[in-house]
């Protein structure tokens, strides 16, 4: 949970309890306030003989949770409530370990107390944040749903996917024009979506049933013969045992451009995710996938088989780093006869998020996709390779605990061996989100 540490830095602004044992039990907090929760809990630990001394249980629990040492900060924390029942900031704190131990139901009232007494809002903030993953996590137990809907306008500077300039070079022909049509067009667009998901534990503790459908669309200003509509349902099962989380999950997805069906996938993936620790997890997954077009597009129609591994590790310290990065393959063989329509492809991906306040967060990225075509053009007699790089960063903005704001961008640039494919394409849009939860 990325925002584990803001949750404690806004604990710690609200003070802890008054020192007995000035020393030890101000080093571990000044080490806490500075980020550094492993060297505050090492220090705690060379003093075991302070352990059941109410200061020094809070302010070691609150390194030890930190720290990832879980189970030790809640034993401390504990303790320290027997002695001092009414302290809030410690309460917190003991949520948060609860949290971390996965004892969703005794962080989601520790959480609860908290929130009655109203604090600030920076804490309120984060104690939302709280009992949403608590909400999720607890799927694997109850029933639950939610329903979002979005809207947002923005600009896309290659609606088309087209070149940039209309004279191209080409292999056997030379210099041509291109027909405006594939020439690069801008326009400014609106967005909208809407979604809803559902999970409902079946048979066993840590067996569910899911489904999700979403609808999207984007609607151009200028060249709205390009505006596209998206639906997609999916659905299947997931299975969580000790550290393992397992998913199997089936979808369907169209794509309508110009209210024209272009596109149908159906695919079905198989997905584990395993925790290394408490801040690591390492997920592979297979994927399976029909491409499926309409009219005059059915040379296109491939067979994708798809497989990767993508790594997660969060941080502690200033601003909650969260880091992900994956490495994917795959075939996406052509079964209308032409190989020059099917491709191997290769890429990767890098992440950061970070949490600068209670209520925003930023993100930034970095993709890369190779695409290696199976066989030569058949008009060109040369075999298509594209390198498509892709950076985009976000912001967001809790408004309230239902509403959201959030900016995106995207830079691309598809680059090919084949003048009459390469793009560069600039997205920006601001959207606002409202969460039924």
């Amino acid at each position: 949970m990325s925002s584990l540490r803001t949750l404690a830095a806004c604990v710690l602004l609200l003070g802890l309890a008054p020192d007995l044992h000035a020393a030890p039990v101000d080093d571990i907090k000044s080490l806490v306030e500075q980020g550094k929760a492993a060297d505050a809990y090492q220090l705690g630990a060379k003093h075991s003989e302070l352990l059941g001394q109410p200061d020094f249980d809070l302010a070691f629990g609150v390194a030890a949770i930190d720290s990832g040492h879980g189970g030790e900060g809640v034993l401390a924390l504990e303790r320290y409530i027997v002695n001092v029942p009414d302290n809030m900031n410690a309460r917190l704190e003991l949520a948060r370990g609860y949290f971390s131990l996965g004892e969703d139901i005794r962080a989601r009232e520790e959480f609860e107390r908290v929130m009655q007494t109203r604090p600030p809002a920076p804490v309120q903030a984060n104690i939302d944040r709280f009992l949403d993953a608590i909400r999720s996590r607890q799927s694997r137990y109850v029933t639950t749903a939610g329903f979002y809907v979005e809207a947002g306008y923005g600009y896309d500077s290659n609606v088309n996917g087209g070149v940039g300039n209309a004279t191209v070079n080409l292999p056997l022909f030379g210099a041509v024009i291109v027909d405006q049509s594939g020439v690069k067009a801008g326009s400014s667009y609106n967005w909208l979506a809407a979604g809803g998901q559902v999970s409902k534990p079946i048979i066993t503790p840590g067996l569910s049933i899911f489904a999700v459908g979403q609808m999207d669309g984007k609607y151009n200003n200028a060249n709205n013969q390009f505006d596209q509509n998206n639906v997609t349902a999916a659905g299947g099962f997931t299975f969580l045992q000790n550290k393992n989380f397992y998913r199997l999950t089936f979808l369907h997805n169209e794509i309508a451009v110009d209210d024209t069906r272009f596109r149908d996938i159906d695919s079905v993936s198989g997905e584990w995710q395993r925790q290394i620790d408490e801040r690591q997890t390492v997920s592979p997954f297979v994927l399976y996938a029909q491409l499926r077009y309409v009219g005059d597009n059915r040379l296109r129609d491939a067979d994708l088989y798809a497989g990767g591994i993508s790594y997660r590790r969060s941080f502690v310290g200033n601003w909650q780093p969260l880091l992900t990065a994956s490495i994917n393959g795959g075939q996406e063989h052509n079964n209308q006869g032409r190989p020059d329509l099917g491709r191997q492809v290769y890429g990767g991906r890098v992440a950061l998020a970070i949490t600068p306040a209670p209520k925003w967060g930023v993100s930034m990225g970095a993709s890369y996709l190779h695409s290696h075509y199976s066989g030569p053009d058949l008009l060109l007699d040369e075999t298509r390779k594209d390198n498509y790089y892709a950076v985009d960063a976000a912001v967001s903005y809790a408004v309230t605990r239902n509403l959201s704001a959030r900016v995106e961008l995207l830079v691309s640039n598809n680059g090919s061996n084949i003048d009459l494919y390469a793009y560069r394409r600039d997205i920006a849009i601001i959207k606002l989100r409202y969460e039924f939860k």
